[in-house]
Parts: structure tokens; C-alpha cells; sequence
């Protein structure tokens, strides 16, 4: 299992209609995809910025390449992001998932 994590940064006053678009938009984008696990995002408040991190977990780097193309490391965006996001972070990072809660099954091999 792989996890993408992606990060950017909008104003506190944009906060909630992001959160918003995410949930409406961005996440059931994510989760139309074969491979896809799971969709978390994570939101933190820091003086007159909210972060937020899409932490999204795949079966495998396919699945991740049929999200996000030929460049995986490169972040996807969408238009509406303009509205929200203070800049955009041209990487996303990728994780391989070794150890987890109850129900985590690792990956067997070398």
C-alpha cells in the first residue's frame, strides 16, 4: 500500500469554503479511482493560514498513476484551487505503508 500526502496553505477566511470544495469535489474525485483506498484530509489552523494535507492511501503505483499521470511526484491540481490556495507546492511525497492499526496486513517480500 502507498501513501500520497500533498500540502498547501490557504487563509483562515477561505478555510471552511475549501474544506467544502474538497469534500464535494476533490475526495469523491480521489475515490473515483480504481485503486483507491482511502481519502483523509487533515486541517490545522496556524495564525492567519490553515494548512491542510490530503493524505490518500493506493493499492499500488498504477492506481496512483491513473489519479495523477505519467510524473506521480507532481501535485494535481484544480482550477478552483486558484480561489483558495496562497501557492501551490509542485510535489507531493509517497510513502510505503509498513505498519498500521488492526487491520493493517504488510506487505510480504524483501
Amino acid at each position: 500500500m502507498i501513501a500520497r500526502m500533498w500540502h498547501g496553505r490557504v487563509p483562515v477566511a477561505k478555510a471552511a469554503r475549501y474544506r467544502a470544495f474538497l469534500a464535494a469535489h476533490a475526495t469523491p474525485d480521489y475515490r473515483s479511482v480504481p485503486g483507491n483506498l482511502a481519502v483523509h484530509i487533515l486541517e490545522r489552523a496556524d495564525g492567519d493560514v490553515t494548512h491542510f494535507v490530503t493524505l490518500t492511501f493506493w493499492e499500488s503505483l498504477s492506481a496512483i498513476h491513473a489519479f495523477a499521470g505519467e510524473d506521480i511526484s507532481v501535485a494535481k491540481y484544480y482550477p478552483q484551487d486558484r480561489e483558495y490556495l496562497l501557492e501551490f507546492e509542485p510535489a507531493v511525497v509517497h510513502y510505503e505503508v509498513v505498519g498500521g492499526g488492526p487491520s493493517f496486513a504488510p506487505a510480504t517480500g524483501s
